[in-house]
């Protein structure tokens, strides 16, 4: 089933539905949690339609299943370009490198996390050339006001780091002596600022070195602050009809929670007519609509406020939440229609804006409720019964296949028909299909407790298996229904040959090897192994055989004892 889902998202990605896409391997996760693949096909899914966020805890979900998959960091770089995270794409990209060096994709998109880092990195400082080269300690020296700095360690500290890298002046503003050298670096010496609220700063005529110095003080009037405007009159009036559009929304609330449904509509309604820009009343009123059983105009008010909200780039919550809310509607009507695709194909929706748990409860729910319809409306004993007949034919041919399709169409005309069942087992045993033999062998007792044929098709998988002690339990639960069934009674007798062959120690070594490793994989046999008592027994049965002959009188010791044996771990001369 999941692989099924996972088909179904993969042909949805590729014809560019990247919604149910993303439905798709939702479902297929559903199934199989711990598949990589199917994490990885959701992020690049997500990415499509732009969610980055979510491509980026599927990317890192896919790393963490299978941290040695090169494809995972290819969409872990993806989702942190989108994010513009470069660096991070860098490094994700890079380590998805380490372990496949010639990887393409890798290739690509460190190339284009390198690109944008690069041109999204800072301007250069503007006062950078000042203090590139040995010019800036021979300026710093000749002027006396400088000079003394240079005694200081912790100044010429502060220089070097500025001259490696000039956006670290930014760091050292605050120190005065940095500020008193920029000055001579770039001929303006600054000064406080001086009473009366005026900045002066004196000039140094480059143009005039041999002569005498001159301060020319240059001063700039301190520009009048602007006083905070007061708020706009339309501003203040957007204001006030919000909060009066909030208290509406209180009142309607009350009255909700009252039950009072007539004035809630009335005060979500006035909230909507003062303040179009929350789509959180209209969501509200259709609450209320569903609440009362007004489907259609609940389904009305939540288009309008899908709408609305991404005409205002609401919160994707909030568009989640009225999408969640279409598709609650549209299952009450469902009810009667048994159309439940819409309800479906809105909750899908509501999961791509916000992957909520009650939604995808909800969407489950649709989904199982449609699946029930059709098989209703499947429901069909007579040409079940005609299909498995026509599997009853391949099965004489041995077209095993053939024979499973027509007893599967049997069991989707008649889900109750335990016979149906019973030749699928029989089928996936003959090709070797254990488990689903299994599986289908129990639903056929399931079904039906006293039909034989059910016991004697899982005793048959369980024998197949060398689950002896199992399918000897199997083949007696089976006689307790039908005491004189001989092929309830002949898979006994098999049972009791293969356990008796075990007890007598008369397993071949390439036997013996077999059985001691599947029975050391059984959960059972492990806890007795690892029961301090049977520890103890197990020792007696070597070296205390007086004490070994007590422990041989617990009924529960020896059937333990009768398992270890039957499992080839313990062997009886």
């Amino acid at each position: 089933m999941a692989e099924e889902a996972k088909a179904k998202g993969n042909a949805a990605f590729s014809s560019g539905d990247f919604t149910s896409a993303i439905h798709h391997f939702t479902e297929a996760i559903d199934l199989s949690p711990t598949n990589h693949v199917l994490f990885s096909n959701r992020s690049a899914a997500h990415a499509s339609l732009h969610h980055y966020a979510d491509a980026l805890t599927d990317a890192e979900k896919t790393i963490e299943l299978k941290p040695d998959w090169p494809k995972g960091y290819s969409r872990l770089g993806a989702a942190h370009l989108g994010l513009n995270q470069f660096q991070e794409a860098v490094a994700a990209f890079n380590k998805g490198l380490e372990i496949d060096p010639s990887n393409e994709a890798l290739k690509s998109g460190l190339a284009d996390a390198q690109a944008k880092s690069r041109s999204t990195k800072p301007p250069p400082n503007p006062f950078g050339d000042a203090f590139q080269g040995p010019e800036m300690w021979t300026k710093l020296t000749s002027d006396p006001s400088t000079r003394g700095f240079l005694q200081q360690p912790d100044f010429v500290s502060m220089m070097q780091e500025i001259q490696r890298n000039p956006s670290n002046l930014n760091m050292y503003l605050k120190d005065q002596r940095v500020m008193q050298s920029l000055g001579v670096l770039l001929n303006v010496k600054f000064k406080p600022p001086a009473r009366g609220g005026r900045d002066e700063a004196e000039v140094v005529d480059s143009n005039v070195a041999d002569a005498p110095r001159e301060e020319i003080k240059v001063e700039k009037k301190r520009e009048r602050e602007p006083e905070p405007e007061p708020m706009m009159t339309e501003e203040k009036e957007k204001s006030e009809k919000k909060e009066k559009a909030k208290k509406e929304k209180e009142l309607g609330t009350v009255a909700y929670k009252k039950r009072d449904f007539d004035t809630a509509i009335q005060h979500y309604s006035t909230a909507m007519e003062i303040d179009d820009e929350d789509i959180s009343y209209i969501t509200n009123r259709a609450a209320v609509y569903l609440e009362t059983g007004k489907y259609n105009e609940c389904i009305e008010d939540c288009d309008k406020a899908v709408e609305r909200g991404r005409e205002l780039r609401s919160d994707y919550k909030m568009v989640a939440r009225a999408l969640t809310r279409k598709g609650t509607a549209l299952t009450k009507m469902a009810k009667c229609s048994k159309d439940y695709e819409p309800a479906i194909e809105a909750f899908q929706k509501a999961l791509t804006e916000h992957r909520n748990p009650d939604t995808l409860k909800r969407l489950n729910e649709a989904e199982r409720a449609k699946k029930e319809w059709e098989q209703k409306d499947y429901f069909d004993p007579k040409l079940g019964d005609e299909e498995r007949e026509k599997g009853n034919e391949f099965f004489k041919e041995q077209k095993y296949p053939e024979a499973i399709r027509h007893y599967t169409e049997a069991i989707k005309r008649n889900p109750k028909d335990p016979k149906a069942y019973s030749n699928r087992a029989a089928c996936y045993t003959k090709l070797g299909a254990m488990p689903e033999g299994l599986k289908d062998a129990e639903k056929c007792i399931e079904l039906d407790p006293t039909f034989s044929k059910g016991y004697s098709r899982k005793a048959a998988v369980q024998f197949f298996l060398k689950e002896y002690d199992n399918a000897m339990e199997t083949y007696q639960e089976g006689l307790k229904h039908d005491p004189n069934n001989q092929e309830l009674l002949d898979g006994v007798r098999r049972c009791i040959q293969q356990i008796n062959k075990a007890n007598r120690g008369d397993l071949t070594p390439e036997e013996l090897k077999e059985r001691q490793a599947k029975g050391m994989q059984d959960p059972e046999i492990q806890n007795i192994l690892t029961d301090p008592v049977m520890r103890q027994v197990l020792s007696d049965l070597q070296e205390n055989p007086s004490a070994a002959q007590k422990h041989m009188q617990n009924p529960m010791v020896m059937n333990k004892i009768q398992k270890l044996i039957s499992a080839g771990i313990v062997q009886m001369k």
